[in-house]
């Protein structure tokens, strides 16, 4: 078993849990972390690992939100919460669009957009997007605080799909940021940071599991011990990192807004253009 490569795999977990939550796209910074570190495998299982090590980080949302997202209570008998049940459905509605493109067009996307211009150039719209909207909030704070959404329960079916396009977007445009895009989205429709960061993150727990399935089904079960171990490292990791990137993510976003987040991706992006145009 090569310790280095387990090593590797361990980073990439640490990257995959600090990124996937914070508003700055894991897929980018995973995709500029594997120009920098290579893993030693094949191409085949590099693409899965890159997704399914994501598997680990939704755990994390499982464990933290886990009264929040479990439909079920026990008294005496088992009952239904229903409000739960109802978050649920709008959950599946907003990702029915990405679903729909991911699993009918998934390869051709991987293929035309997940090279570092790409990442650059998303990373830096939608950090000056990120910006240009936490200004506008701020300009409109008194008219914000009275149409704020500040419960799931509040948010509508129609409120849930659009965000959902806006999933859609980053799934199509590494660099994007998932959580990035579907917070900016719910900021425009007046949910708050803490709503919009919780919605979030039930998101994309059907998301990445729908994700990684179709991926471990495609490259198949036929693992390699040293595959094996480089997969379960990574999503170990990612796990433990997420917890903490998602209980800062949630105490920051009480007190601040999301702007520092617009510049860190506007730097990194000028950074990887110039890296890759005049060093590489």
């Amino acid at each position: 078993m090569d310790l280095i490569e387990l090593i590797k795999a361990i980073f990439f977990g640490i990257v995959e849990g600090i990124t996937e939550w914070l508003p700055i796209s894991s897929t980018g910074h995973m995709i500029l972390l594997d120009k920098f570190i290579k893993l030693n495998v094949s191409e085949a299982f590099l693409e899965m690992f890159l997704v399914v090590i994501q598997l680990g980080a939704i755990l994390a949302v499982v464990v933290i939100f886990w009264n929040k997202i479990f439909p079920f209570t026990r008294g005496e008998k088992y009952f239904i919460k229903k409000n739960t049940m109802i978050m649920w459905a709008k959950i599946v509605v907003a990702c029915i669009p990405a679903a729909i493109v991911g699993i009918k067009w998934g390869d051709e996307i991987d293929a035309i957009f997940y090279n570092y211009v790409i990442v650059s150039v998303a990373l830096i719209v939608f950090g000056i997007w990120f910006i240009w909207i936490e200004n506008k909030h701020k300009s409109n704070t008194e008219n914000l605080e009275q149409t704020t959404i500040n419960s799931l329960d509040d948010i509508t079916f129609k409120t849930a799909f659009i965000i959902g396009i806006f999933q859609l977007v980053a799934a199509i445009f590494p660099g994007t940021s998932r959580s990035g895009a579907t917070i900016i989205g719910g900021l425009m429709l007046s949910l708050s940071r803490t709503v919009a960061a919780e919605f979030t993150f039930f998101m994309a727990v059907p998301v990445m599991f729908g994700a990684s399935l179709l991926k471990i089904v495609k490259f198949g079960l036929d693992f390699s011990t040293m595959e094996l171990s480089i997969l379960i490292s990574g999503m170990i990791t990612a796990f433990v990192v997420s917890i903490i990137s998602i209980k800062f993510l949630m105490g920051y976003i009480k007190k601040h807004d999301f702007k520092v987040f617009g510049w860190y991706r506007i730097i990194l992006g000028v950074v990887v253009l110039l890296y890759f145009l005049v060093i590489a």
